[in-house]
């Protein structure tokens, strides 16, 4: 499993999430009580950065379109996203969150 340096902690706040782009893929670093989530930063629906959008009791809100994903599952909770995230496995090491594409189907 290889593990990426994403940014260091203080970088994300609860309604600030922290937008990446680590091996070309646009990745979203959210910290929701306590604990960091890693997501795929692209609507499906249109492109527009997820991390831009609204971020609210553990959804974020497309910008664009209104679209509404669960941060920790990546579940599409209102149309029209289209489908559900991709999720990423997320650890922190010495103050930085680290992030592995290992669950990618």
């Amino acid at each position: 499993m290889s593990w990426k340096n994403v940014c260091e902690m203080s970088q994300v706040k609860e309604d600030f999430p922290f937008s990446a782009n680590i091996e070309g893929k646009k990745v979203g670093i959210y910290l929701i009580d306590g604990k960091y989530y890693a997501l795929e930063d692209v609507c499906p629906h249109a492109y527009a950065l997820l991390s831009q959008g609204f971020v609210d009791d553990g959804k974020v809100e497309c910008p664009l379109h209104e679209a509404v994903f669960d941060v920790r599952t990546g579940q599409c909770l209102r149309e029209p996203g289209g489908r559900n995230l991709q999720i990423y496995p997320t650890q922190v090491i010495d103050n930085q969150i680290q992030i592995t594409f290992i669950a990618e189907e």
